[in-house]
């Protein structure tokens, strides 16, 4: 693991590959799962803020989940998390492009100016998952199956997760954080070379 600041970083967030490969996955991750996209407290007012530019975006049954018991639940875990259509596991802000390929409305929205919240930080920096614990938090890689194209791809490209998730990164911890990631990623196979 790399030390960076209050965050210990797994060798695999520089090791591995990783390049989401839409045209293959189809965006399975917008609609497959348990649960919703974990959320940050100060999320849910940009989402709730972002909701009438977005309403007209998405279907009718999102919107009738979204009345009923609002942008975000509770998971079992007790984490904040979207809401998600009953029985489909699928996010109540899953749009389809013109490809068909499963998007996220609050991007779609962001990308065309209308709105200033992107998408859920968790959404943004995946595979990389963050866990908080009180004083530092772990970097960690999580791959799911459905994501077996982005590594093949990113294999195919040579592309580290951290690279991919450059924009995301600088997100959440800053640009200084992420020269010193970039600075150990490109440095650190003399430091692992000498254990």
């Amino acid at each position: 693991m790399l030390q960076i600041d209050n965050t210990l970083v797994s060798f695999d967030v520089i090791e591995k590959k990783f390049v989401c490969d839409l045209s293959r996955c189809k965006g399975m991750c917008c609609i497959a799962g348990d649960a919703g996209a974990p959320l940050l407290p100060d999320e849910l007012d940009q989402i709730e803020r972002a909701l009438p530019t977005i309403a007209r975006d998405l279907q009718k049954a999102c919107l009738n989940v979204i009345d009923s018991t609002g942008v975000a639940v509770f998971d079992p875990d007790g984490e904040l998390v979207t809401n998600t259509l009953p029985g489909k596991g699928a996010c109540v802000f899953t749009i389809s492009d013109a490809e068909g390929n499963a998007v996220c409305a609050l991007e779609k929205a962001w990308a065309e100016g209308r709105i200033d919240f992107r998408k859920p930080l968790s959404c943004h920096l995946y595979p990389v998952r963050i866990t908080r614990y009180r004083n530092y938090e772990a970097v960690n890689v999580h791959v799911w199956d459905i994501c077996s194209a982005a590594i093949s791809k990113g294999r195919e490209n040579a592309v580290p997760v951290y690279v991919f998730l450059k924009d995301a990164l600088i997100r959440c911890y800053g640009e200084k954080w992420y020269e010193q990631l970039d600075y150990a990623a490109k440095n650190c196979r003399v430091i692992r070379n000498d254990y």
